[in-house]
């Protein structure tokens, strides 16, 4: 295998790893920083490592290594020890595998050889994310059932009930979009997504398809467990539910689960909806044509982004005192933060004087396109974050109402409008 095909699969590896569970101190701390904010408080901000805080991000870090050095301690009443371990196995590699199918930029063709920019470059796209998404659940069903705990067995009844309340509505969501995109391939989807409807408005999924956009939104939702489809676990009912009798890397696993799961449910949404790694009215052919304009455009971009940022880390910190280590932190921080920027900026400025060989070009595209991607990723798995801090849990009946007699009949409904128009119209 040549070097170059190998740089990209690793390349690819990476980024399906870090999407799927290289960003989950980074999600937990995301979630503590947004709830602080929505509950009018600072969020994390104590623990430290030689006094250095990164905004309240070790405090994550301190998480994870409180789980990993604590006693794995096994009930002596579970009698089904081996499902008992087992289980948070099963969901977390159901939550990490999904992620693999997602492509995170256009072919990259380098010196006349194509590269798909994908983990997992397989034909079965959404085939692969629906069989895994349904796996997951097995987890929580395992899980629930061998921790012999009355807590843990009405978890995973929730559970069975959820998912199959919810799997139905997405799977004729998506045969909404299969109909419109003709292939079960994300790279095609995302593709498909470049052109234009009517000559100006960008032919994202969410622009065809509103309604299969909104249905796929909340089954996503219920799919990972989160509020208000936290009904497996309802603190408030069920104590922990399916994972109350773990401890140590067990218990972490099924947490780093739920926020994989998430990643890998935004990493589809976006896919699916919004164009994936799409940029509106400028696909691959535009880039490679104006990626000497991007770039400047970006030496300007860049800097208003990280004024902006340090200018929310100093307002954060406002009510620190001058002396407080914290401060001292941030002030070093931003200084860093600038340091790289400028460093960047003349890396860009050196390109666009030196200019770019053709290689160069298409390498520059798959990079646009892949910071593309990790923009509106992050920016829907805050949407979940939001979702999850603003509303409240579902009554089980309500959980059921809105699947079977809200979703299910919109999904069907869609389908027929969709099927319709592309019958009658051919298109």
């Amino acid at each position: 295998m040549e070097f170059t095909a190998v740089v990209v699969i690793l390349i690819n590896i990476l980024l399906a790893v870090n999407l799927a569970v290289g960003t989950t101190p980074i999600m937990v701390w995301w979630e503590r920083r947004v709830s602080g904010f929505m509950q009018d408080r600072s969020g994390p901000n104590r623990a430290h490592i030689g006094g250095i805080r990164l905004g309240g991000l070790v405090q994550s870090v301190a998480d994870m290594l409180k789980l990993a050095f604590k006693e794995d301690f096994i009930p002596s009443f579970i009698k089904y020890k081996f499902f008992f371990v087992i289980a948070p196995v099963i969901m977390f590699l159901c939550s990490f595998l999904t992620v693999g199918v997602i492509p995170f930029a256009d072919r990259l063709e380098i010196d006349g050889v194509s590269y798909t920019m994908q983990a997992l470059p397989i034909d079965l796209g959404i085939l692969w994310f629906l069989a895994f998404a349904g796996l997951s659940v097995y987890g929580i069903v395992l899980g629930g059932y061998a921790s012999t705990s009355k807590f843990g067995i009405l978890s995973s009844i929730r559970a069975i009930a959820q998912v199959i309340s919810y799997e139905a509505s997405m799977g004729l969501a998506i045969i909404s979009m299969l109909i419109v995109y003709g292939s079960v391939n994300l790279s095609d989807i995302a593709a498909y997504q470049g052109g234009l409807l009517f000559g100006f408005i960008p032919a994202w999924g969410v622009v065809m398809q509103p309604l299969a956009a909104l249905i796929f939104i909340v089954t996503a939702l219920a799919e990972t467990n989160r509020a208000p489809f936290d009904l497996a676990e309802g603190e408030s009912e069920l104590v922990a539910g399916y994972h109350t009798e773990y401890s140590a890397m067990r218990f972490g696993l099924f947490q780093v689960s739920e926020f994989a799961a998430m990643s890998a449910a935004s990493a589809l949404i976006v896919t699916l909806f919004f164009g994936g790694y799409q940029i509106p009215w400028l696909n691959t052919q535009a880039l490679h044509q104006h990626i000497d304009i991007l770039i400047a455009a970006s030496m300007i971009i860049l800097p208003l982004i990280i004024y902006v940022f340090t200018k929310w880390i100093k307002k954060n910190n406002s009510w620190v005192d001058s002396n407080d280590p914290r401060d001292k932190e941030s002030k070093i921080l931003i200084r860093i933060f600038w340091g790289i920027t400028i460093v960047v900026i003349a890396i860009l400025g050196l390109l666009l004087i030196s200019g770019l060989s053709s290689n160069g070009i298409h390498i520059a595209t798959a990079m646009v396109q892949v910071s593309t991607f990790l923009i509106k990723f992050f920016l829907m798995n805050f949407f979940f974050v939001w979702i999850r801090w603003t509303l409240l849990r579902f009554r089980y009946d309500q959980l059921q109402l809105l699947g079977w007699k809200v979703l299910l009949p919109l999904a069907l409904l869609n389908i027929v409008i969709t099927a319709t128009y592309v019958l009658v119209l051919g298109d």
